[in-house]
């Protein structure tokens, strides 16, 4: 088989990188817990954009490029993409299906952070679900909103947020749970098209608690493209 750099940054990635022998490369941004029951190569850290990826590869001798981050990881998406270019590699990326609104949903998609905070001006005791960007505006909290913010790792809150450290899969009664305690009446969520996250937007249908959806960037084009790991493993395994 080709050499292989995969890009982690979803959870299919861990499942794809367990099936790559020791002279495959796991390269992952350094956020979250670091697997070390693999067989193949674990790299962390950034590479220096397009150019110091674009090097890496051919310093390593990578034959193919797998993008296996998060639907909301653009930049990594394009420097990926370009690097692929650069060293003439074939680029190949896993991009999981975006969820659709169902009967009984009430989704508000907004484009980015000051979209966001307009359409939240209604809504007394929002649920963010965006990781830590939120933490940045803490100090922007209204005096009528507190906020809970569910990350992967705790962080400091204040008097008007708590967060909560907290990671996938989530059972809906966890979730039922925290709406009805923490009196959520509104929801804010990427698009991730995450089954392991779902839960929380069956919560938020089942409540009716509008859901502000932040908009998925526009990735860029590649050679190949796979809606599940399991599509993409089968592509490896005719390698």
């Amino acid at each position: 088989m080709k050499r292989i750099l995969l890009l982690g940054g979803v959870t299919e990635a861990l499942a794809i990188a367990r099936t790559l022998g020791p002279q495959h490369v796991y390269s992952l941004a350094g956020v979250g817990r670091v697997p070390t029951d693999l067989r193949c190569e674990v790299r962390v850290g950034g590479y220096g954009g397009a150019e110091g990826l674009a090097h890496y590869m051919g310093e390593q001798g990578i034959d193919l490029l797998l993008d296996a981050t998060h639907p909301y990881a653009a930049q990594i998406s394009q420097n990926a993409a370009r690097a692929a270019a650069l060293s003439d590699v074939p680029c190949w990326a896993l991009r999981r299906p975006a969820w659709t609104p169902q009967a009984g949903d009430d989704w508000r998609e907004v484009a980015d952070w000051a979209e966001l905070v307009e359409a939240l001006k209604p809504f007394q005791r929002p649920l963010f679900t965006l990781g830590r960007e939120p933490l940045e505006h803490l100090d922007e909290i209204p005096e009528q909103q507190f906020w809970t913010l569910r990350a992967l790792d705790v962080y400091p809150g204040n008097e008007r947020c708590d967060v909560i450290g907290a990671r996938g899969p989530f059972r809906i009664e966890e979730e039922r749970t925290l709406f009805e305690q923490r009196r959520i009446d509104v929801l804010i969520s990427k698009n991730s098209g995450s089954s392991a996250t779902e839960p929380k937007l069956e919560v938020a249908r089942e409540r009716g608690v509008p859901v502000l959806i932040l908009k998925r960037p526009v990735l860029p084009q590649v050679d190949r493209e796979f809606w599940t790991a399991t599509q993409l493993l089968e592509a490896l395994h005719r390698l």
